[in-house]
């Protein structure tokens, strides 16, 4: 019974300085944001397979690749800052995507720490926060 209390309290100790040691680790957001991170690079999304979907931006052309990149979206980007930019859908592969040619998305970068960029996008009254992670 006492090495079962002393392996627990061992264990305990272990889990907390865990905690502390990652706690530590984390980094802080750029102050300032790192906007211009946005205008050029290869990106992917954090839980998503490059495979299922990846993005390049290039020229202020953005082209978002799905299905292995059998299928795309490509969009023209409109700068309205550095933090500010549109995006206008040009072209796309698949007839069946919601994306329609001419909709336009309003995006702000809104948080970088190092590689990865938070972005706000709103179009026709919705919006939501997607973390990119830039790869090149």
């Amino acid at each position: 019974m006492r090495l079962f209390k002393v392996l627990s309290t061992g264990f305990l100790l272990l889990a907390v300085s865990q905690i502390k040691a990652q706690e530590s680790a984390q980094k802080k957001p750029d102050n300032p944001v790192k906007c211009l991170n946005i205008k050029e690079g290869k990106f992917i999304r954090a839980n998503y397979p490059e495979a299922i979907w990846h993005m390049t931006i290039k020229d202020n052309v953005q082209t978002e690749y799905f299905n292995n990149g059998k299928d795309y979206i490509k969009s023209t980007l409109v700068f309205v800052d550095d933090c500010n930019y549109k995006s206008i859908v040009m072209e796309k592969s698949d007839k069946n995507d919601p994306a329609q040619i001419g909709d336009v998305f309003n995006n702000k970068v809104v948080a970088t720490q190092d590689n990865l960029l938070k972005i706000n996008t709103k179009i026709e009254g919705s919006q939501f926060d997607v973390v990119y992670i830039k790869v090149k």
